[in-house]
């Protein structure tokens, strides 16, 4: 850490960036946030996603100018990037993967899951507050849609969800196949390690395909015009105060259909279990999905193992 106040610094500001092999000049900049207006235009682009999760950046523009908002399109791909945002339709595949980061293929196409702890799912969604933005991460038990855990982050790093999948583990076990999109937090080594090194066999969605994991996508519809949009959070305390109240409601109170009336946390408790996995077993269970051995799969194309 650069020692800025003479009082405490032996070595001058200078020669410490010298040493660190860093500009001075960095030393002093503080990071510039959002204008109030930007953060409103993110808060109108949130909504029109969560109602149309299939628009890109061209038809988010013309949504906007629609409600009268003119923008241009490439702002609205900055923000849209930003808020970690991208439309729902199959995308060709231009580029390599990143080459430590292995992709899992998708291993729930045809697999009746009726069972809690058989499949968990997780997500990561974009929550707006005033003067700023925070992102959420939950952790989801696919037969019965229980929330088993979440976490708010200011950042989009992995140690919010390694934090939340962690807690999941430690209060409900851990599941037999783990499901989850090919983001940068759920691919990285900190995450992926929690679930091999439990014995737990990853699946991760086709690339843009969402609908892969539509129960939690439902959950993230329901949050944010049952809580978010009907509030205006000020800061992260008060987020993480509403997100939590809510999802308290979701699965204590309120009752599925789909569930026989039960609430997410009745099924659970109800709901047959699977039996844990073995643990330690770095390609546990691929066999059992009709997914080929690791000598076959250990390094695959993006494009094949999507």
């Amino acid at each position: 850490m650069i020692q800025r106040e003479p009082s405490k610094a032996t070595v001058s500001v200078s020669r410490q960036c010298k040493l660190l092999n860093i500009s001075r000049s960095s030393v002093y900049y503080r990071p510039v946030g959002e204008s109030a207006e930007t953060l409103d235009l993110m808060r109108k682009i949130d909504e029109l996603f969560t109602a149309y999760p299939f628009y890109g950046s061209r038809q988010m523009k013309r949504a906007l100018a629609h409600s009268g908002v003119m923008v241009g399109r490439h702002r609205v791909r900055r923000l849209m990037r930003l808020m970690g945002l991208a439309a729902i339709y199959q995308k060709p595949n231009t580029s390599d993967p990143h080459p430590e980061h292995r992709i899992y293929p998708y291993l729930l196409n045809g697999l009746s899951i009726t069972k809690a702890n058989h499949v968990w799912c997780t997500d990561i969604t974009y929550i707006p507050v005033r003067g700023g933005f925070f992102y959420l991460v939950a952790i989801m038990d696919w037969a019965t849609r229980n929330v088993l855990s979440w976490r708010v982050s200011n950042t989009l790093t992995a140690d919010f969800c390694v934090e939340a999948l962690q807690e999941a583990i430690e209060k409900f076990g851990v599941p037999k196949i783990f499901n989850s999109d090919q983001g940068s937090q759920f691919t990285s080594y900190p995450f992926t390690d929690v679930l091999i090194e439990a014995g737990v066999t990853i699946s991760m969605d086709g690339k843009g395909r969402c609908m892969d994991n539509i129960f939690i996508e439902r959950l993230w519809r329901s949050l944010k015009y049952e809580c978010v949009y009907l509030n205006e959070i000020t800061n992260g305390f008060e987020a993480r105060k509403l997100i939590g109240d809510w999802i308290e409601f979701y699965n204590k109170t309120r009752p599925h259909s789909s569930l026989g009336d039960l609430t997410p946390a009745q099924a659970y408790d109800q709901a047959e279990k699977v039996a844990p996995p073995p643990s330690s077993s770095r390609f546990c269970g691929l066999e059992d999905f009709g997914v080929a051995t690791p000598s076959q799969t250990d390094i695959l194309p993006q494009h094949q193992a999507a």
